[in-house]
């Protein structure tokens, strides 16, 4: 058996959309340390990789390890019946999710359980070459700079300094970060790296810039790309996306 209660429903409003926008199906585990899913998505394009601490909940009780199959469209459509200040109380019993929100009335959904197949991506062993801290707003803006022009857009780094770009047959949009700028957070690549990545999936999970003002990303050379988002000791969304081959 498993039971929490959320008071802050706005945590999973705003990371469980987006993540449904990736993922149709999504097998969640449950542990005394909180509820994670590490998944890709059916084209294995991405992997999304989440996490929400049991030290968010108000209650978290979990009698054993369990993983819980959802819809994430029916997951979705319940948790956005919340409003930001009712709770959200989960519990998975029997072959249900049993979910209910207390604000000025209470109201109950169950939520089928399902058995979803899906292998675990062995994220562990990627290796990134560089890494950058920025804030979010800064990466929002370079991907909806990005999506007038193409379909896909370059990240490139070096020692002092970030740019994304993207060109078309007749057009081009950039941005460029030096190290020290106010909105650079943090730079680390010891030689220039390059790589390029659809905005289709990009434009996704940039949306998770709701949750925090400061996202880190990781990448190489023609390498994954893990773009990550977190809520100090609540919660975690990460994402890898595959690159593009580069053009000449």
């Amino acid at each position: 058996m498993f039971k929490a209660v959320l008071a802050e429903p706005d945590l999973l409003k705003n990371s469980i959309p987006i993540i449904a926008e990736i993922l149709d199906e999504a097998t969640f585990k449950i542990t005394q340390n909180g509820i994670s899913l590490l998944s890709p998505d059916r084209a294995m394009v991405s992997v999304v990789d989440f996490k929400i601490l049991s030290t968010a909940f108000e209650e978290f009780k979990v009698e054993k390890e369990m993983e819980i199959g959802l819809n994430m469209a029916n997951l979705v459509a319940v948790i956005k019946r919340a409003k930001g200040t009712d709770k959200l109380s989960l519990e998975a019993t029997g072959d249900k999710l049993k979910i209910v929100i207390t604000g000025d009335s209470v109201r109950k959904f169950d939520i089928p359980l399902l058995d979803v197949q899906a292998e675990t991506p062995p994220v562990d062993q990627l290796k990134f070459e560089g890494k950058v801290d920025m804030e979010s707003s800064v990466i929002e803006e370079g991907i909806s700079d990005a999506e007038i022009i193409g379909d896909s857009v370059f990240f490139e780094a070096g020692p002092t300094a970030f740019r994304m770009f993207s060109k078309g047959e007749t057009s081009m949009t950039e941005l460029e970060m030096k190290k020290g700028d106010k909105q650079m957070l943090g730079l680390e690549a010891k030689e220039k790296l390059k790589s390029q990545y659809p905005l289709e999936y990009l434009k996704k999970m940039i949306k998770a810039s709701r949750l925090s003002q400061q996202l880190t990303m990781e990448f190489g050379n023609d390498y994954p790309l893990r773009l990550s988002f977190k809520t100090i000791d609540k919660l975690m969304l990460s994402f890898i996306l595959a690159p593009r081959v580069q053009e000449d």
